[in-house]
């Protein structure tokens, strides 16, 4: 935990599909499984800068069941987020390795990742977003009590329950933050 004593913003951000391309296999999303597969998506550096710039702290929140699939290990979600974090300036991560089965309170829509974040980087919840691309980022955002931003990528699958800003981009969802506009 910080010892400023002085809680901050935070903008929580879904991984695979908002700050790298999500891999589409039978038309669903997939994380990628190496860092050959890792593609960093345009205007991702630029949204963490400026929500930098503006006093907000950025956390990736992610769910990793490939980990627990054994389609890959934590040593490359490591190694992954560290090309994340060279390339776009992301410092905070955290994931969750299980899969649905498992019934952690990390997986979202569960809130647990948000919760950790929360507690170990003094943030105010009260004050913070998140930025995600499926249903199950924008209803723990919700649940957390965060003002939610969807990048529609069209999955075909369930939909969010609003209320949401749609947006096509984490750039466009942090210029609209930094813009001080309040999601009802």
């Amino acid at each position: 935990m910080q010892l400023s004593g002085k809680l901050r913003p935070a903008v929580f951000i879904d991984r695979d599909g908002v700050v790298n391309s999500a891999l589409i296999r039978d038309g669903k999303p997939f994380a990628p499984r190496s860092i050959k597969e890792l593609v960093i998506l345009d205007g991702v550096r630029e949204a963490i800068s400026l929500l930098h710039e503006h006093g907000f702290i950025t956390v990736v929140i992610t769910n990793q069941p490939d980990i627990a699939h054994g389609h890959t290990t934590p040593e490359v979600v490591f190694e992954i987020h560290q090309a994340i974090s060279k390339e776009t300036g992301l410092q905070n991560f955290f994931i969750c390795s299980h899969n649905d089965q498992d019934q952690c309170e990390c997986r979202k829509p569960k809130i647990g990742l948000i919760q950790e974040a929360t507690q170990d980087l003094d943030i105010d919840i009260a004050k913070s977003f998140i930025v995600g691309d499926r249903w199950k980022d924008i209803e723990a955002g919700q649940r957390a009590g965060c003002q939610c931003f969807f990048i529609d990528n069209n999955y075909p699958e369930k939909r969010p329950v609003p209320p949401y800003h749609t947006v096509a981009s984490l750039l466009e969802a942090a210029r609209i933050i930094v813009e001080g506009v309040n999601a009802k």
